[in-house]
């Protein structure tokens, strides 16, 4: 690449990467976009009881393109497999640790029995290292719900231990009221990958350790930072027992700051598409497993709040833009009012990065599957000096020079270009 070349692409790609849309509707692109969304998590049956398992591994995960991080994943994924079962159902996880870490589960929105609840040293002992735990409630109350570990809660979670869980109603108040026959699942979180590589190689650091000692029962409650009560807890601190929240006992002073906002565990350009037609109703089910307030914003309609914390709503009312909350769940009737591409995305812009460059993050689109072919070529219809109808794949990057000199003329004006000698 020349001078010319690369004054001329250099206004566009330190924007970011900015993707033209191809065809949206081509089969390989709505089978790809199921990749893309939450995938189920098959059960077997044991008399009454629906039987699923969970597994807890260290999983190596790519957002989007090119950029891969060291994490823990339930069964290999992020997030986790959705778990969907019917009001009523009878339940039971059995939980694998193969991690050097300890875990439990956290049943988020669910009238569990207080011991199935996953709270370490409060409800159960921690999962500990290649040990397994059966969890057993009744799936109640319907509606959208998560799960996600309990244990080093502000690591794990945002590291990709956590996914959703659907409890379903037979006789659906809000299928009766808006009926639809799609549905989507978008589970929202945000990451510091720089904390969660220096958090898990410390956390690794302090199992080894600690595993070492429980073998040679040299282990005792000051070091799980476990204590009866209050008297017991201030009685070691005079014997010289520092409390883990002591700054020189931390392994990262600071907290977390994320630099990667995912939805099903995308940051676009790997995100999911919500495909629709007009006159049809799909629901979503929004639901915030991170620790940041997203703002939810889609162009060109209007949708019903329906669900706050799976609990219907029985009057439900419309909107735009929604502040997602960490731990909330909203469900949404979107209806296909308004044929076109729409943006849907997190409308604090700082999350709609990748790494702090914009476009990325929290970015995805509504797409109309009866959209006309022509529509589809968006600089078809904006004056974009970069479409040409006739150009053909194997034509693409013997014109990509040409398109892209046009491009900066299109966005500073032909008469601010530098000036440049032909013999530089």
């Amino acid at each position: 690449m020349d001078r010319r070349d690369f004054l001329g692409t250099g206004a566009v790609s330190t924007a970011g990467m900015l993707f033209f849309p191809g065809n949206l509707l081509a089969s390989e692109a709505k089978i790809d976009n199921q990749t893309r969304l939450v995938q189920p998590l098959r059960y077997k049956r044991d008399g009454e009881w629906k039987e699923f398992e969970l597994y807890i591994d260290l999983h190596t995960h790519e957002p989007a393109p090119g950029y891969k991080y060291h994490t823990l994943a339930f069964n290999d994924m992020i997030p986790g497999p959705e778990i969907r079962v019917n009001a009523g159902d009878k339940v039971r996880v059995k939980f694998i640790n193969k991690t050097d870490l300890n875990h439990t589960i956290h049943w988020h929105g669910i009238f569990v029995p207080w011991r199935m609840d996953g709270v370490p040293f409060v409800t159960q002992l921690p999962v500990m290292p290649k040990n397994e735990f059966i969890y057993e409630f009744v799936a109640e109350p319907e509606g959208t719900h998560f799960y996600h570990c309990h244990w080093g809660t502000l690591m794990h979670m945002q590291a990709g231990m956590f996914g959703s869980l659907i409890v379903e109603n037979p006789k659906d108040p809000i299928k009766e009221k808006f009926p639809y026959e799609r549905e989507y699942t978008l589970v929202y979180s945000a990451h510091d990958t720089n904390y969660i590589r220096e958090e898990m190689n410390g956390m690794l650091e302090r199992m080894k350790q600690r595993s070492y000692l429980m073998k040679q029962g040299r282990f005792t409650s000051e070091q799980w930072g476990v204590f009866d009560n209050k008297e017991q807890f201030l009685a070691s601190m005079e014997n010289g027992y520092q409390p883990p929240y002591v700054t020189n006992r931390r392994s990262n002073a600071e907290l977390p700051q994320a630099n990667w906002f995912t939805v099903n565990g995308k940051s676009y350009p790997s995100t999911p598409y919500l495909f629709i037609k007009s006159g049809e109703n799909i629901r979503v089910r929004l639901i915030n497993a991170g620790a940041e307030t997203h703002h939810l914003h889609l162009h060109g309609h209007d949708f019903w709040m329906v669900a706050d914390d799976g609990v219907p709503l029985e009057h439900p009312w419309k909107r735009n833009t929604v502040p997602l909350t960490p731990g909330k769940t909203f469900d949404v009737i979107i209806e296909g009012s308004n044929r076109g591409i729409w943006t849907f995305h997190d409308h604090d812009t700082r999350k709609v990065t990748n790494n702090g460059l914009y476009p990325g993050g929290n970015l995805l689109a509504l797409v109309y599957e009866d959209l006309p072919a022509d529509e589809l070529i968006i600089s078809k219809h904006s004056g974009n000096p970069m479409y040409n109808p006739n150009a053909g794949m194997g034509d693409m990057k013997g014109m990509e020079n040409e398109k892209m000199g046009n491009m900066n003329k299109m966005m500073f004006g032909e008469d601010k270009l530098p000036k440049i000698a032909l013999d530089e």
